[in-house]
C-alpha cells in the first residue's frame, strides 16, 4: 500500500478501510465510524457535507470491528445496538452543544457514548464521564467534518489505552492523528473520501497543537 501521508509519527491511506485494515499493523483501534444513524443535515452551508458514507445502518462499523482483535474505543449512540463485546460506556458530556434533538421533551442532547472493547487500558481510574466542547460549526476555526470530534477529548482517551500503534479506520478530517501525534504516539489512519485525506494530511503537517481542557 502507498501511504496518501507519511511523517515519523503518522501514516494516511486513502481508500476502502475493509480492504486496507487487514494490512495494516496496529494494536489499539479509535474510531468514530459510520453507526448507522443516517446523518442527513438540513441546515444550509457549503463547509460542510450534509451526510456521512456508509451511515444507512451498522454493517461498516461491525464489520470492521469483527475484523479487530485488539483493544479499541468506538463512538456511539443508545439509539443504535452497542457493538458486540462492549465492557464498558464511557460518556463525553459536550457542555450542552450537541443540536436540539426531540423537540416534543423539555431536554436536548448533550452526550455521546464512547463503548470500550478489549482489554490493556490503564492509567488513573477516574470517572467514566469526559467533559469537553464540541468543535463547533460555525467558529472561526470550526469543524472540518460533520461528525470531527474534539482533539483534547480524543487525547485524553488515548493517555489510557494500551501501548502500541493506534489506527483509525473511520479517519476523517483527522483528529484521532492529531490527538496521537500530539501524544508522540504512532498512529494510522483510513479514509476512503479523499478530500479528508487533504485535510488530515494538512493538519498533521503542523508543528504545534492546541489541545484545550477537558474536565
Amino acid at each position: 500500500m502507498n501511504p496518501f501521508y507519511q511523517d515519523d509519527q503518522v501514516t494516511i491511506y486513502h481508500g476502502d478501510c475493509r480492504e486496507l485494515l487487514p494490512h495494516v499493523e496496529a494494536d489499539v483501534l479509535v474510531t468514530d465510524p459510520p453507526y448507522g444513524i443516517d446523518y442527513n443535515s438540513g441546515a444550509r452551508r457549503n463547509e460542510l457535507a450534509a451526510s456521512i458514507q456508509g451511515d444507512k445502518d451498522t454493517s461498516l462499523r461491525d464489520g470492521i470491528l469483527d475484523a479487530w482483535d485488539g483493544p479499541a474505543l468506538v463512538f456511539g449512540t443508545w439509539r443504535i445496538p452497542r457493538p458486540e463485546g462492549t465492557k464498558a460506556r464511557l460518556i463525553w458530556d459536550t457542555k450542552g452543544a450537541l443540536g436540539m434533538g426531540d423537540l416534543s421533551i423539555p431536554w436536548k442532547p448533550s452526550d455521546q457514548e464512547i463503548y470500550v472493547l478489549g482489554s490493556g487500558f490503564s492509567g488513573h481510574r477516574g470517572s467514566n464521564v469526559l467533559t469537553v466542547a464540541p468543535v463547533q460549526a460555525k467558529a472561526a476555526n470550526g469543524r472540518l467534518h460533520p461528525h470531527e470530534k474534539p482533539v483534547a477529548l480524543l487525547a485524553a482517551l488515548m493517555e489510557k489505552c494500551p501501548p502500541g500503534v493506534i489506527v483509525d479506520p473511520f479517519m476523517g478530517s483527522g483528529s484521532t492523528l492529531v490527538a496521537g501525534k500530539s501524544l508522540s504516539r504512532k498512529v494510522v489512519g483510513i479514509e476512503v473520501e479523499e478530500r479528508y485525506c487533504e485535510v488530515a494530511a494538512r493538519r498533521c503537517s503542523q508543528e504545534a497543537f492546541d489541545l484545550g481542557a477537558v474536565a
